[in-house]
């Protein structure tokens, strides 16, 4: 009895937690009103769901600068991971107990180990799935940054300045791209801070390699007049050699993971004819 008390503890656990974070209980009138009024602070900013979590999954420089392209801040993933990692626990234990409830009941060592292992596949799958959306976006930045180079090469062959090729240049296009590079040079503008060194955070703090090279070349036209529309042109046709050659490497993969269903179903196939007649001939023997 005490196997069957022990998960259906933790499956009730799981469910209240999942069932509190899709209903969160709504706090009262004063506690917001507090909540507005006080000084943020480093001890009171973090949820529950920080300190618990935190110390075990605290993001790495590489993930934190995934977690900036996609969108998302740390606790908001932290409380991802904690959720995932309490779903994975809490179907291990329903599998378990109703393993247990039909009389095929684990070791209780296997069953722990089992509930441990999926709550650590659990916890990491929001780490996944981020760095799966951050190199998706920086894919689609490098192109956008290869027509944004066009659009400034254009502007300084027509005669206007760095600056103002820079910035035109961002006006022109829409999306996420061309939305980070105009707040860039906007905060540049504001800080009074030269465009080259707004777009060089710019490609740090997005860990853009390709966005640090262009803000290197901008800074010696402004610094010491050198010409870059050769070296724009350049750049922007090494950019879009790369997306080419990075779809043909997709496409590749797509086609060598679409091959592997087709052979186990072929296998499938010739099991489901050649069993019967092997059944036959082992009897016959």
């Amino acid at each position: 009895m005490i196997r069957p008390l022990l998960w259906g503890a933790c499956l009730g656990t799981g469910l209240w937690a999942l069932a509190v974070w899709l209903f969160p209980p709504r706090p009262a009138l004063h506690e917001v009103l507090a909540m507005l009024s006080a000084s943020p602070s480093p001890s009171t900013s973090r949820s529950p769901v920080w300190r618990v979590v935190g110390p075990f999954g605290t993001p790495t420089a590489r993930l934190r600068a995934d977690l900036n392209v996609v969108g998302t801040d740390v606790e908001r993933h932290l409380v991802s991971k904690a959720l995932y990692g309490l779903v994975g626990a809490a179907l291990t234990s329903c599998v378990s107990l109703a393993l247990v409830i039909n009389g095929v009941g684990l070791p209780w060592t296997t069953s722990v180990v089992a509930i441990a292992g999926f709550a650590v596949i659990g916890f990491l799958v929001p780490d996944l799935k981020v760095r799966e959306a951050a190199q998706r976006r920086r894919s689609d930045f490098r192109h956008a940054l290869g027509a944004y180079l066009n659009l400034v090469r254009i502007l300084l062959a027509g005669g206007a300045g760095v600056d103002a090729a820079l910035t035109d240049a961002a006006d022109v296009g829409n999306g996420w791209a061309f939305h980070q590079l105009r707040q860039a040079l906007v905060t540049a503008q504001v800080t009074r801070t030269t465009p080259w060194e707004a777009l060089d955070r710019l490609g740090e703090d997005l860990q853009l390699r390709q966005l640090s090279d262009l803000a290197a070349a901008v800074s010696l036209a402004g610094t010491d007049g050198a010409k870059i529309r050769s070296s724009l042109g350049s750049k922007a046709a090494a950019l879009r050699a790369k997306e080419i050659t990075d779809s043909e490497g997709e496409a590749r993969a797509a086609t060598e993971r679409m091959s592997l269903p087709l052979v186990l179903l072929m296998l499938g196939f010739l099991l489901f004819i050649g069993y019967p007649a092997l059944v036959s001939v082992l009897n016959g023997l």
